[in-house]
């Protein structure tokens, strides 16, 4: 059994409403990166805030490790798109929060070493004792990716951490924390509307067609090489055909999904490889009937 697992996943504000996303499935593994890539409005954040606990499906189920969510836990740590630290706090007690809400039989020294453990991996040991208001906007960032990493949870959920900041700090914190989720192995769901993001960070990439009635419409494997980094990836013959086929998805595909004049393929989302053409499934052991397009 995956280590998460979605299915028949809906969700429906009202019932006069439209559902934003309707029959989401997917699953993820145990260690893997996975990124949602969709336009606004297709229920990313929803789906999110299900995995959290945070809010709860109209239909479906989500579970991990063959339990139901059904609430927040501290299994989960999630980032946001505001790094949502407490003013009043310095970064080390900050961090330290989170850690003695998961531990609190430890001691002080214990709760310390911990948090200056995590505090230097994201590259913050000079600034453990500032508070967010002497800190930069990609500094607060990392103060709260490092609290989310703090309480080693069995996931990791992000939503568009790095959406706020500015290209260069951004470069620098993802390579951070991909540098640290190689290291520790840690499962994340990420939400990004950044395709170049995606094929850096994540294993597998979901494109979800627009909303409502958004749906995961495909999924795309990254077959570029686990140790990749973001000054070198470019370089890979696989990149660019990973690359316009995103493109590819959010210009057009995602609208003509919606619209009915592309059908997906089945029952199921289509497994994409390199180069290969957006409308004819990949081979499988049930590819289901074949993708068609509709005249207008």
């Amino acid at each position: 059994m995956s280590f998460l697992r979605i299915e028949g996943l809906s969700k429906r504000y009202a019932p006069h409403l439209p559902p934003v996303f309707e029959q989401v499935h997917f699953d993820i593994e145990r260690g893997e990166f996975v990124c949602i890539v969709g336009h606004s409005g297709c229920g990313k954040t929803t789906i999110l805030n299900v995995l959290a606990g945070l809010d709860a499906a109209t239909t479906g189920t989500a579970s991990m490790d063959g339990r139901a969510i059904l609430g927040p836990s501290l299994e989960r740590g999630v980032v946001f798109q505001s790094h949502a630290l407490m003013p009043w706090l310095t970064v080390r007690r900050n961090v330290a929060f989170a850690v003695r809400s998961r531990w609190p039989a430890w001691s002080r020294a214990e709760v310390d070493a911990h948090v200056r453990r995590f505090v230097e991996l994201v590259g913050l040991a000079s600034a453990i004792d500032r508070k967010p208001s002497e800190l930069s906007g990609g500094m607060k960032q990392r103060v709260g990716i490092a609290r989310a990493f703090a309480i080693q949870p069995r996931m990791l959920l992000l939503d568009e951490p790095f959406g706020a900041l500015d290209a260069l700090t951004r470069g620098t914190i993802q390579d951070e924390l991909l540098s640290i989720v190689q290291a520790t192995h840690q499962t994340v769901f990420m939400i990004t509307h950044d395709v170049d993001e995606a094929i850096l960070l994540a294993d597998k990439i979901l494109l979800m067609s627009n909303g409502p009635h958004a749906t995961v419409a495909e999924i795309v494997r990254n077959t570029l090489p686990r140790d990749r980094v973001r000054a070198t990836v470019h370089h890979d013959p696989q990149y660019y055909p990973i690359r316009n086929h995103l493109v590819d998805f959010l210009v057009n595909r995602s609208r003509l999904i919606q619209e009915g004049v592309v059908d997906r393929v089945g029952d199921h989302p289509v497994v994409v490889a390199p180069g290969l053409d957006p409308l004819v499934p990949a081979a499988s052991s049930d590819p289901g009937p074949p993708a068609r397009s509709v005249a207008a």
